[in-house]
């Protein structure tokens, strides 16, 4: 019966808590992981294309975190991953895993870019290869499994001012979700989101930076 009891402990400890939105946090997360350190997340401060040109080049994938007006209508939105993929990465998230967002949407823009910004033998690299044949559904649970992507996720939850939210007994407060955005090998800007049917194909798009502004 003790035994027992500390299972279900154990299992109460780890949630899932929130990233906060900070480039910085995600980078250092995302290069903890593996991703290769000539790679940044960057903010945008405004969407004028004199600060735009302050961005690092190219961009590859654009993050953003929303707030939902409509939940009920917003998920309905993305067509099912068949056999013909839109994109090489998609995966579903979970009601384990709403607070994880954040890092579910940099998995999405991660996984489908045209260049490798994976370090061998790390965590991502792992992941990407288990996951590989997997269905959407298959790569949510082979996540909320992942003891390493645990590990790191309740470390940099605590970064910034996280550790406020991460403290509060009700995470449902957490009222905005992360997205991602990325052009996929057909030139089409395709929005990436694991609580929809599947990918939204939004249209014909050159520049994944100002496609989805």
């Amino acid at each position: 019966m003790a035994e027992t009891t500390r299972l279900v402990e154990d299992k109460q400890e780890f949630d899932w808590p929130p990233l906060e939105s900070n480039p910085e946090v995600f980078t250092e997360y995302l290069r903890n992981i593996g991703l290769k350190p000539n790679f940044v997340i960057s903010e945008v401060y405004g969407f004028d294309e004199e600060v735009l040109a302050f961005l690092a080049q190219p961009t590859l994938g654009v993050i953003v975190a929303i707030e939902r007006i409509n939940r009920d209508l917003d998920v309905k939105k993305g067509e099912p991953v068949g056999d013909n993929k839109t994109v090489d990465f998609y995966m579903d998230q979970s009601g384990e895993l709403d607070n994880a967002c954040g890092i579910i949407a940099c998995l999405h823009a991660i996984l489908n870019s045209s260049e490798s910004m994976i370090s061998p033998e790390s965590i991502l690299d792992g992941f990407q290869n288990e996951t590989k044949t997997l269905s959407p559904s298959e790569i949510c649970q082979a996540l909320q499994k992942n003891q390493l992507f645990k590990t790191a996720h309740k470390t940099f939850s605590m970064k910034g001012q996280s550790t406020a939210v991460v403290n509060v007994n009700d995470q449902s407060k957490v009222q905005h979700h992360f997205v991602s955005f990325v052009v996929n090998k057909e030139g089409k800007l395709v929005e990436l989101d694991g609580t929809k049917k599947g990918p939204y194909v939004i249209g014909d798009c050159r520049d994944v930076l100002r496609g989805s502004i």
